[in-house]
């Protein structure tokens, strides 16, 4: 599991004009590339009047399958700029189609290359894009005495403290970087003076976007 990507979280829709013609970029997360094709042919069903049906994805954490088509525009123009704003912006598991209604004027290659460009960053600008970071969530067990004290230091390591219970003790969750969980479980070792009163719930995903904090539930 990758320690930290980019990717969307939901599809989205945006429109750009240019010259009269109209390109408008689905966007969706994809996670195989029988997903992908089949948004593909769901997009080219719902505009099927449509001059061009452009698309592009990229899937694997180490975005392994990278697909693109022209879809009849001249080579180069079309397809490969939506696929170079997926990997310009690393967006793991996604597919763009962008959709061109032909308006009468001829746009040129470069004009071309721009449109489809500046249609798949609008797209992702509509969906938003989201950091995910792998997190070991933890469960913190303390007397109520020494809760402040390891609040303090829970949120001085810059670590989330996402939840707080009061019982007969207190109970933080709190979720850890995966790769910071060694420094973090000897920190609350040492604060708790050689105990170790912390349980490990295991890995997922939080999701960063617009600087809003939440968890991935798989």
């Amino acid at each position: 599991m990758l320690n930290q990507y980019k990717t969307i979280l939901c599809e989205a829709e945006a429109e750009i004009i240019e010259k009269k013609s109209r390109f408008i970029a689905t966007v969706r997360p994809v996670v195989s590339e029988e997903e992908a094709r089949l948004f593909i042919e769901e997009m080219k069903k719902k505009y099927w009047n449509a001059t061009h049906n452009v698309f592009a994805y990229q899937l694997g954490e180490r975005d392994e399958i990278q697909r693109f088509s022209d879809d009849g525009e001249p080579q180069g123009t079309a397809g490969m700029p939506v696929l170079n704003v997926l990997k310009g912006e690393d967006i793991k598991n996604s597919a763009i189609v962008v959709t061109r209604y032909f308006g009468g004027t001829l746009l040129g290659t470069g004009g071309l290359v721009r449109a489809y460009g500046k249609a798949a960053k609008e797209g992702l600008l509509a969906a938003g894009v989201a950091e995910l970071i792998l997190y070991t969530r933890y469960e913190i067990i303390t007397e109520y005495a020494e809760s402040g004290k390891v609040q303090y230091e829970i949120l001085q390591e810059g670590h989330i403290l996402f939840d707080t219970q009061y019982t007969d003790k207190v109970i933080y969750t709190v979720f850890v970087k995966a790769d910071e969980q060694e420094a973090f479980e000897k920190k609350m070792t040492d604060v708790f003076r050689g105990s170790t009163p912390f349980v490990k719930q295991g890995e997922q995903y939080g999701v960063w976007k617009e600087g809003a904090f939440s968890i991935r539930e798989e």
